[in-house]
């Protein structure tokens, strides 16, 4: 069966594609890495990167490869035999990988990331910052969760919410869960014969909830319902998502051409507005920089982002990655948004054109002070 779908925004449109591989996938049922399957998908992945298609990957697998060195055939449940399996883990998925995209004439980098990393605001932007300076680059980012030292406070519970996560810091436009089923069923086809695949539905639909049976692999962590609150989630900030089985031959590229089996979760919302409507979700202010009207008109009426030049004073104490508000002359509010840089940097190149931040402060967070994508303008246009 196709799935042929008119939608929001057409998969062949999709730039910014961000790919999870579930456990199942990388490892032959927990024997350890399935160097076949990878080398199927890593060869998808170039065809579409030779189509100028941004891919930022996130991998599971490492805790199931260690277990395999190590010997264990059960996963274990104590944290430290997991965070240890996952070391050993770690270094033959980061060979292999690295091995398998270099044939496919694509470098690879490893980013260990843990909650932390992108609830916090500072290291949020610097996160963000580096992928984005990797995918400029044409490198495929391979992000996993940073196992060996994550605890149960800050650990994602299952790649699929990191998957998201990943998608909201950098506002992709496409999610794709690859796992061992073929998407969500109208009911367990092993179960139940007559179960259909759900081809096309709404994030928010509330029908979704009763589709996804909580299935978890021996091998890995998540399940259909995980992936349904991925995609919500990654909805939250204008992605949508794909469901599909990473066995299934050329599925990637199959999706790159908007015809192929798989459940596709379409966020309603555009893009842009579901990307306000997050970052204002999580925006608290703790300071204020005043701005000229020049930089009043560009950020309210070209849409573009707050540059050094346009700032007249600062008040507050802040750090890089928090939230501040962006006044007229009068106080009136204009916008909030990310801070590239802290108030006591901000004293120092306020009113500077950029290209003198360097010489100032010795180096450059940021080319702009808040980058445009995560500004909430707050003044009306007109006004």
């Amino acid at each position: 069966m196709k799935n042929e779908m008119n939608s929001q925004i057409k998969l062949l449109e999709s730039k910014r594609i961000i790919i999870k591989l579930g456990s199942s996938i990388i490892t032959n049922d927990g024997n350890g890495i399935d160097e076949g399957c990878l080398l199927s998908l890593v060869k998808q992945i170039e065809k579409l990167a030779n189509k100028d298609k941004e891919i930022v990957l996130v991998s599971s697998g490492a805790i199931a490869a260690g277990l395999k060195k190590l010997g264990i055939a059960k996963r274990p449940r104590e944290l430290s035999e997991l965070q240890a399996a996952a070391a050993v883990g770690q270094m033959s998925l980061l060979k292999i990988y690295e091995q398998l995209f270099s044939k496919c004439n694509l470098i690879s980098a490893q980013v260990l990331l843990t909650h932390e990393d992108l609830s916090n605001r500072k290291r949020y932007l610097n996160a963000r910052s580096t992928l984005n300076n990797l995918i400029i680059k044409k490198v495929i980012p391979i992000i996993n969760e940073n196992d060996t030292v994550a605890s149960d406070e800050i650990k994602f519970g299952d790649n699929d919410t990191l998957g998201a996560m990943v998608a909201n810091l950098l506002e992709a436009d496409l999610l794709i869960l690859l796992t061992d089923q073929d998407g969500l069923f109208s009911d367990d086809p092993r179960r139940n014969d007559n179960a259909h695949l759900v081809e096309h539905a709404y994030i928010d639909d509330e029908k979704l909830d009763l589709l996804a049976n909580d299935t978890i692999s021996s091998v890995g962590t998540g399940g259909m319902i995980t992936k349904i609150q991925a995609a919500r989630k990654a909805a939250s900030s204008g992605t949508h998502s794909i469901i599909a089985s990473g066995r299934r031959e050329n599925i990637l590229t199959e999706i790159g051409s908007n015809n192929f089996y798989g459940t596709f979760l379409e966020c309603r919302e555009p893009k842009q507005l579901a990307r306000k409507k997050w970052l204002a979700d999580i925006l608290r202010s703790t300071g204020k920089v005043f701005i000229d009207s020049g930089a009043i008109n560009a950020l309210v009426e070209e849409g573009k982002s707050l540059l050094a030049v346009g700032v007249t004073k600062v008040n507050g104490n802040f750090d890089r990655g928090e939230v501040v508000k962006c006044l007229d002359a009068e106080g009136g509010e204009v916008a909030q948004g990310l801070i590239n840089y802290s108030s006591d940097e901000l004293n120092m190149i306020k009113g500077l054109s950029t290209d003198k931040i360097e010489s100032i402060l010795g180096y450059v967070n940021e080319q702009s002070l808040i980058h445009r994508n995560n500004l909430v303008i707050t003044r009306s246009k007109g006004k």
